[in-house]
């Protein structure tokens, strides 16, 4: 068990450094329970398989399969909970596979980006709209930003480190009291950087 020194160092370390640890995102979905009843039943609830840093998020253990006009991926994870409307992240990489060409998006914001077909073992949906490209983007806890002096919607840079460094710009700072600190990054972004789950990245303070 931590003592409370240690608890203390901890939380002071999350508070003064500007290290943030990488989550990569896979491509996945996010179901509205009107969509999730129709591929998995009537009165389908979500089946928690394993928590996510983000309080409250999680990574089902329903899977679907996405359809696009030139290909499809099956075994798609669904995260929860629901929400108000559906929406599939994917990569730049697998819209060449699907055929479809997703706008980089901030998540929500769903106006003019190409719908697709989810198959489920129960049914299927069409989608007119829902399809994006995660922007790559900061959770913030509001306690740390409001030290720190970062706002929600600032846009910042971060730099890796290693054999591949580079540097991220234009990473959406998303603060709120409900969040960890974590930055999410999608497959071909960490694979271009040689990130991998845990690793950290340093956001560059100008």
């Amino acid at each position: 068990m931590k003592s409370m020194e240690n608890i203390l160092r901890e939380v002071l370390q999350e508070i003064i450094s500007d290290d943030v640890v990488v989550g990569v995102s896979n491509r996945h979905i996010h179901l509205s329970q009107d969509d999730l009843e129709i591929l998995f039943g009537a009165g389908h609830t979500l089946t928690r398989m394993k928590d996510m840093k983000q309080p409250g998020q999680y990574a089902a253990e329903e899977k679907v399969t996405i359809v696009g006009p030139k290909g499809k991926f099956d075994g798609v994870r669904v995260l929860g909970p629901v929400r108000k409307e559906t929406q599939v992240e994917i990569s730049i990489s697998d819209s060449f596979k699907l055929g479809v060409k997703p706008p980089v998006r901030e998540s929500g914001k769903l106006e003019g980006t190409p719908g697709i077909k989810i198959i489920g073992p129960k049914g299927e949906v069409v989608k007119d709209k829902g399809v994006i490209v995660a922007g790559r983007h900061i959770h913030m806890p509001k306690f740390i930003a409001d030290i720190r002096g970062y706002k929600d919607g600032d846009l910042v840079k971060v730099e890796t480190s290693g054999e591949r460094k580079t540097v991220f710009y234009n990473v959406l700072m998303r603060v709120g009291s409900n969040m960890a600190k974590e930055i999410h990054l999608d497959m071909d972004e960490a694979n271009a950087a040689g990130l991998k789950n845990n690793d950290f990245v340093k956001i560059i303070r100008d």
